[in-house]
């Protein structure tokens, strides 16, 4: 009997490195996922080619064919739906939803953010980061809701901040581990683990008493 998976259809703006590495991920026989299709707002978004190049469908809504938010949006929730997703993932999609869009995919649409939340929602969180003088920095894997960058969290991942970093090396260390945090979400939320409590998410099996804020697994990054 052929095992169902998750359909997935990840929504990007850019290059597409979130994706490589759920992409990446989905390629072992026991990961509960797959990618479905491929949504971008900008046609020359790198991380098109990728999909293409893995035989993902692709589709392009392109930001300035829509008159205001609402009929973008619109367009943009019929061509996921075109792929019959069970899950939403937002890789580098650099537009703001609509309330209603996200209320569409209540409970099933998730996103990457390049800061330990509730801290530096919005853009230029590294810099933000070294600004402040924090001595840890990471990235969130929440669910969406219609508050910017909020929502309940699923993971977080920290790095530390070393003394001579500036915005690029501090970037492409996180980067590493939302690399590894992603695809973990993902397959937490396909393996039915994930439960939304108010404000946080239960994982089954795990509990926020016995998980680490620096997993060993990166250690070799900081």
């Amino acid at each position: 009997m052929a095992v169902v998976k998750t359909r997935c259809v990840i929504l990007i703006s850019g290059r597409g490195s979130n994706l490589s590495a759920i992409l990446k991920a989905t390629q072992s026989p026991d990961y509960p996922a797959v990618i479905a299709g491929v949504v971008a707002n900008r046609a020359e978004a790198a991380g098109l080619q990728l999909a293409r190049d893995a035989g993902i469908p692709v589709s392009v809504v392109p930001n300035g064919d829509y008159a205001d938010r609402p009929s973008y949006d619109l367009a943009l929730q019929t061509a996921v739906d075109a792929y019959a997703p069970n899950l939403v993932v937002l890789a580098g999609f650099m537009r703001i939803l609509t309330p209603a869009f996200v209320a569409h995919y209540a409970g099933r649409m998730m996103n990457i953010h390049p800061s330990l939340l509730p801290a530096f929602t919005g853009l230029r969180t590294h810099e933000r980061a070294l600004d402040a003088g924090v001595r840890l920095h990471g990235c969130t894997v929440h669910f969406v809701t219609a508050e910017l960058d909020h929502g309940p969290i699923i993971a977080q991942a920290a790095v530390s901040v070393h003394d001579g970093d500036d915005v690029a090396s501090l970037a492409a260390r996180v980067l590493k581990v939302e690399h590894q945090l992603y695809p973990m979400a993902v397959r937490w939320f396909a393996e039915g683990r994930l439960h939304i409590d108010g404000a946080r998410v239960r994982v089954d099996g795990i509990t926020h008493d016995t998980l680490p804020l620096i997993s060993p697994v990166l250690e070799s990054f900081l």
